[in-house]
């Protein structure tokens, strides 16, 4: 039986039109992949585990990202990650169902993730240090620092650390009304160029 999540389903109903069937298909195979493959929401976004974070997807204004977590482990004998110095086994842009590799392919790089964390195949120390980091969006958040290029300038040349304070400050908001509330104050802190925790810094 999958062990699915209704905050997955409103997540996927909540994308753009051309996102849904992608999001949908990218869902049903990890189920393929591994029948007790468990959905979750982590920073907004849906994941899926088992043993462990297998894989991450999220739809964007013009195009949806797969996220292998492991992939610094992984064969990709097809080649399908586009740098993993710049990302964790991040797929190229998907705008549609086309774009995604055949379904058997896709299938057993899952089953190749979810192996490692069966075998408890952990990143090594060194491999840590030198993991690409990956700092999922949400659109709302990009479409709302587009409205400020001032203020999207100071956030793109943040550091990894100080973008990602902003995007979990954002998307942990409770309610629609802080997270807009939060959004206003980020873009008043981006535009005086500070970053989220600058009252505790030196």
């Amino acid at each position: 039986m999958k062990k699915t999540d209704p905050r997955i389903d409103a997540y996927i109903q909540k994308s753009a039109p051309f996102a849904q069937p992608i999001l949908n298909h990218l869902r049903e195979l990890m189920h393929i992949a591994c029948n007790d493959i468990e959905e979750t929401m982590k920073w907004s976004m849906p994941y899926f585990d088992f043993k462990g974070v297998i894989c991450g997807m999220a739809a964007f204004k013009n195009h949806c990202a797969l996220v292998f977590w492991k992939a610094s482990l992984m064969k990709d004998p097809s080649g399908l990650f586009v740098d993993r110095k710049e990302a964790m086994g991040h797929l190229g842009r998907i705008s549609s169902l086309s774009d995604l590799p055949p379904d058997e392919v896709l299938i057993a790089y899952i089953q190749e993730a979810v192996q490692l964390n069966i075998d408890g195949v952990k990143l090594s120390a060194k491999e840590k240090n030198i993991a690409p980091k990956v700092l999922i969006i949400p659109d709302y958040l990009i479409q709302k620092l587009d409205e400020y290029p001032q203020a999207l300038q100071t956030f793109q040349d943040f550091n990894y650390s100080h973008k990602k304070e902003y995007v979990e400050w954002i998307t942990e908001a409770k309610t629609e009304n802080t997270r807009l509330k939060r959004l206003d104050e980020m873009i008043a802190l981006l535009l005086e160029g500070m970053p989220y925790n600058w009252k505790y810094m030196k």
